[in-house]
């Protein structure tokens, strides 16, 4: 796994533009404010660009791959057509599956259970439904939260409402596959629970 995913605090900023079908965004280092990774839904099918200016935006498939800022891959994160709930698979630069989001029926604000590549329980991700604020948690214990509010270095960078911070906690360990899950699952909160 690279080093990279070993920080706590990442800032991803969303392109936004008014006839955009792709989802991109790229990540900064709060303490540089530099960009350290790029994610980039590259091969968008013609069906897929046409559905997503649609009201079924959030059923449409998407394959996001998540690179550092010189090109190299970290994570992919892609799901099918998604009629009632998603699923979401991730896999690491070795196109490895990693885990999967699967999407929890009638939750208010959205809700995933995330599992490892083995099907096993992970954590949860649990959102507000009035806000942009997401936790990550499993059995009790916060692994690392979503927010629009922050007020540290780097604040300057959150002049849109399509900036937001990810804070992994201490807790989970540095090398764990549990941070790629994490970063795969704050890609595509927008994609599937908020558009």
């Amino acid at each position: 796994m690279n080093p990279i995913l070993n920080q706590n605090l990442f800032l991803v900023k969303e392109h936004v533009g008014m006839f955009k079908a792709a989802n991109n965004y790229d990540v900064y280092d709060p303490e540089t404010n530099q960009i350290i990774m790029n994610c980039r839904e590259n091969n968008l099918g013609f069906f897929t660009k046409v559905f997503r200016f649609t009201d079924y935006k959030r059923m449409t498939p998407f394959d996001v791959e998540i690179t550092t800022a010189s090109g190299e891959k970290l994570i992919t994160v892609r799901r099918g057509v998604a009629v009632f709930r998603s699923t979401v698979e991730v896999l690491d630069e070795k196109d490895r599956l990693i885990g999967t989001f699967k999407q929890k029926f009638f939750s208010f604000g959205g809700k995933f259970e995330i599992l490892d590549k083995n099907e096993r329980p992970c954590a949860t991700l649990q959102g507000k439904w009035t806000g942009w604020d997401f936790k990550f948690s499993h059995e009790n214990r916060q692994l690392a939260q979503v927010s629009k509010k922050w007020a540290g270095m780097g604040k300057e960078l959150f002049t849109s409402a399509d900036n937001y911070v990810l804070q992994i906690e201490e807790n989970v360990p540095a090398d764990s596959p549990l941070r790629q899950l994490i970063l795969g699952a704050v890609m595509c909160i927008d994609m599937v629970l908020k558009e």
